[in-house]
């Protein structure tokens, strides 16, 4: 990790703070800990974690740049398809996990400007810190529309309308499976003598095994090959269907389907870590100061939701829903030549071009009472894939 900015002092103390406190999580748990639970911790864990404590994350000052803080364009075209699904159920949007709020405010501009506004805009967001940013960035860029905002600490017992989840379920936790000669083992970590961290297996059970088993037959997975399972992502994902009335969730996220998530040429996984924008597969490195995800595999999604009644609306990459929903139509709304159109043009080519965002990202949708065909998947629809 030589090429890696230091970190100051200050976050140093706070990374070794919260490596002590999983530390002593693995003592009382025997001396193992699933890999679920440490990236649970890595990510969450009051006060320390990456998502919990205070620091910057997104944009060129943090870790990592998503789509929103590339463009406003970007939450424009996204705006014309939650017009659609709130015409189709309720005049409501829940956005689960909104980073700085840069794509709240977006939306609900735009929501504005077609005259669609919501009436109640809700943030959930595990993260005080972000909350408060959230708050700070609505109030600054769109005060008169801070009223519609609310925040919540759970997800409704009943809801309709639209949810909107931008690079949300890569983070939630995964379990790290590998299928071995003398069966599936889950890998998890235990402590060196140095009170450092290292990988560690056991022999998997319960629903992780099942879920490997089911997986590892479908792909015809080689002894040897090492992947995630997210049953967080499973979960999370189910339960929309005891909860979801009419109306449709929009999640984006980079993945692929279960065949090309667990192709043999992916056999380490997709797990990485973002730090300072740089990319590396060392999850140890830094506790709670860098970025730790796993790619999605959208067929779990799908699947889990159908198991509680929900519909597959529609599946496609990002670049292709972004085309859907006119995102170049907003681009040319800029004057032509003028640094405002260059910095836009960059970032549109950023989330459509194949070997950038646009093809790594999916958009997939998953409702329930929604009749009409949805605008962003008009083109294009690879639900058949999954």
């Amino acid at each position: 990790m030589n090429n890696l900015p230091i970190p100051t002092p200050e976050a140093q103390v706070h990374s070794q703070r919260l490596q002590q406190a999983i530390v002593e999580e693995i003592a009382a748990a025997g001396g193992w800990l699933s890999f679920s639970r440490f990236m649970e911790q890595l990510l969450y864990a009051p006060g320390l974690g990456y998502y919990t404590a205070g620091a910057r994350k997104f944009g060129a000052a943090g870790d990592f740049v998503t789509a929103p803080e590339l463009t406003a364009l970007f939450g424009q075209a996204l705006a014309r398809q939650l017009a659609q699904v709130m015409a189709d159920s309720a005049p409501i949007v829940l956005e689960v996990g909104a980073g700085s709020g840069r794509l709240a405010v977006d939306l609900l501009l735009a929501l504005e400007q077609m005259g669609c506004l919501p009436d109640h805009y809700f943030i959930l967001d595990l993260s005080a810190d972000l909350r408060q940013r959230q708050q700070q960035h609505i109030a600054t860029a769109a005060p008169h529309l801070l009223a519609r905002v609310a925040w919540l600490d759970g997800l409704p017992e009943e809801f309709s309308g639209v949810v909107v989840a931008n690079e949300l379920l890569d983070a939630m936790p995964a379990s790290i499976v590998a299928w071995r000669e003398d069966g599936i083992h889950e890998r998890g970590v235990s402590c060196d003598a140095g009170g450092g961290f290292k990988w560690n297996e056991r022999l998997a059970s319960g629903a992780l095994l099942q879920a490997a088993e089911e997986i590892g037959a479908q792909c015809s997975l080689p002894p040897g090959f090492e992947s995630e399972i997210s049953l967080a992502v499973r979960a999370w994902s189910s339960e929309w269907g005891h909860r979801l009335k009419k109306g449709a969730l929009l999640l984006i996220d980079y993945g692929f389907p279960r065949r090309e998530f667990y192709h043999q040429q992916r056999g380490r996984g997709t797990l990485m870590c973002h730090y300072r924008h740089h990319a590396h597969p060392d999850p140890f490195y830094l506790p709670g100061l860098q970025d730790v995800t796993v790619h999605v595999d959208f067929t779990s999604v799908i699947a889990a939701a159908h198991a509680t009644g929900l519909d597959l609306l529609g599946y496609t990459s990002q670049g292709q829903f972004l085309l859907n929903c006119g995102i170049l139509d907003r681009l040319a709304g800029i004057t032509n030549g003028t640094p405002e159109y260059v910095r836009a043009t960059g970032a549109v080519n950023t989330l459509l071009m194949p070997h950038e965002m646009g093809e790594l990202f999916k958009v997939i949708a998953i409702g329930r009472g929604i009749d009409e065909p949805l605008l962003g998947f008009a083109s294009g629809d690879q639900g058949w894939r999954l």
